[in-house]
């Protein structure tokens, strides 16, 4: 059951209302695929891995790579336990969940602060130009799944993408920091 307006505050209880009017859009097929969706966070991972197998491309992999760590790190790690929001299924169990009931804390959302990282990685390392549209359609489409699944508030989503950005940025900060650095050893070496 709901708790009443005055143990949730407005924001939540305003929140709690867009996740349900987004709920009046489940149907069979989004029921099948926004699992899918969600589950698709594995491609990012996928994605890096790939892209440091490849001399040409490895430099972005270790960018993506980076925007990972980092996102694990800040998001996992630092703000979700220092937040420690409840999550929407826990205020309004009267939803049936199509997922298994995370453990963890809600805010941010980890699945959009990961696919923000490495779309923010991927866009601002300047390779793979062809790929930095349908990747951020499908970080867009993975946020989206949180709402629809139940398990974030949309400022989880919201504080996700801000934290992904974030960490995307870093990520090429540090990686270019390094390589100038490596570079000067080596050239300090010849």
């Amino acid at each position: 059951m709901m708790q009443d307006e005055s143990d949730k505050g407005w924001c939540v209880s305003m929140e709690i209302q867009i996740l349900d009017t987004i709920q009046l859009l489940r149907c069979s097929f989004l029921d099948v695929l926004m699992p899918l969706i969600s589950n698709g966070l594995v491609l990012w991972f996928a994605l890096a891995a790939i892209l440091m197998i490849r001399g040409v491309t490895r430099r972005t992999g270790w960018i993506l790579l980076t925007a990972i760590v980092l996102e694990i790190i800040l998001c996992h790690v630092v703000m979700k336990n220092v937040f420690q929001r409840v999550r929407p299924c826990d205020v309004n169990p009267a939803v049936s969940l199509l997922v298994s009931r995370p453990t963890d804390y809600s805010f941010p959302s980890g699945h959009t602060a990961l696919s923000f990282a490495v779309v923010t990685g991927l866009w601002l390392s300047g390779d793979l130009k062809q790929w930095r549209l349908p990747a951020l359609m499908f970080a867009f489409l993975i946020a989206f799944s949180r709402l629809y699944l139940y398990v974030h508030y949309p400022t989880d989503v919201l504080a996700g993408i801000l934290t992904g950005i974030f960490c995307g940025w870093a990520a090429v900060k540090i990686v270019q920091k390094t390589m100038a650095v490596r570079k000067q050893v080596q050239e300090a070496a010849a």
